[in-house]
């Protein structure tokens, strides 16, 4: 049997397009869907589609689990990108942002979050050697944050030209929540055609904070949330690339002990991103990175400074 959805029994060559316009290209993709998704996506009834879903497990076989070793091997080919921050670096386990996961960077306005998404956005275009991926980077942008000025400024350093890096970066501004969601399918396709190894949203909540208002649409937002970071960690996955999404913090009055913020989009978020890192001002360019989270690193801190040639 192919590997190939069109093998798929009722799957006819107008359902494997519309599965094909929705990001399903795959076995795998499909067998892991809720045949609720694949009924709403290729307009099919709901019996249909876990036929097709229960076929697509059989083809793909999903067994679901795999040995330490096969993980170990797959860790193996994780790839690292340079903060610039010899600190930073370090407080995410030496080598800085890696690949095949979600790294959270959140905070108040002015903390140095797009600061960081910038300098990632040159970084990732060095060699190796230098601590980048030699790739291109696509930058989902929801609040007009984007600055080619300030590009230009961060590649000086390296000594690299600025025209060449802004043409590596594909930006996108997203104009409300569905659109977003939109783009991350747009960048899965896109990735066939420029090879990158850095997928940006800055930031990941605010159009679902201003769409979604009042407890009643709670429901609805971190579920359409999850899916969003789902579909980016299927993108990091795929690429074997690295996801950073910016985080606003909202107030939270009852916490009058320790930190009195926390990130917006609760535990959806928090559960999905690998590594969350808060960060906060301090005195002068100085900023601060704490490591909240992560699945093999300790908790710590981080000093480094953000100035005119960038972040260090």
């Amino acid at each position: 049997m192919g590997e190939n959805i069109n093998d798929l029994p009722g799957v006819g060559p107008a359902i494997a397009e519309k599965l094909n316009e929705s990001g399903y290209e795959d076995l795998m993709s499909i067998a892991v869907t809720s045949p609720k998704e694949l009924s709403d996506v290729a307009d099919i009834g709901e019996t249909t589609a876990a036929k097709i879903i229960q076929a697509a497990r059989r083809l793909a076989d999903v067994g679901g689990f795999e040995t330490g070793i096969e993980l170990l091997e797959r860790r193996k080919q994780i790839d690292y990108v340079t903060s610039a921050s010899e600190s930073f670096n370090e407080l995410l386990g030496g080598r800085g942002f890696e690949s095949q996961s979600i790294t959270e960077l959140f905070g108040e306005f002015g903390s140095g979050k797009t600061q960081v998404a910038h300098q990632l956005c040159v970084n990732v275009q060095l060699s190796k050697e230098q601590g980048g991926l030699d790739s291109h980077v696509f930058y989902i942008d929801t609040e007009n944050t984007f600055r080619p000025d300030r590009i230009k400024q961060m590649c000086e350093p390296f000594e690299l030209d600025p025209e060449e890096v802004l043409d590596k970066i594909h930006v996108a501004r997203a104009y409300n929540s569905n659109h977003q969601m939109l783009l991350v399918e747009k960048a899965m396709e896109l990735s066939k055609e420029y090879p990158s190894k850095l997928l940006i949203v800055d930031s990941l909540t605010s159009h679902f904070r201003a769409e979604f208002v009042g407890r009643g649409a709670l429901a609805d937002r971190q579920q359409k949330l999850n899916k969003h970071m789902h579909d980016l960690l299927k993108w990091a996955d795929r690429n074997n690339g690295i996801v950073v999404v910016t985080n606003q913090v909202a107030a939270k009055p009852d916490a009058f002990f320790g930190d009195p913020t926390r990130a917006i989009g609760g535990h959806i978020v928090g559960h999905t991103s690998t590594f969350r890192i808060y960060l906060r001002k301090s005195k002068g360019g100085k900023r601060i990175a704490r490591l909240i989270d992560s699945p093999h690193l300790p908790e710590g801190e981080a000093v480094f400074n953000v100035s005119e040639i960038g972040i260090r």
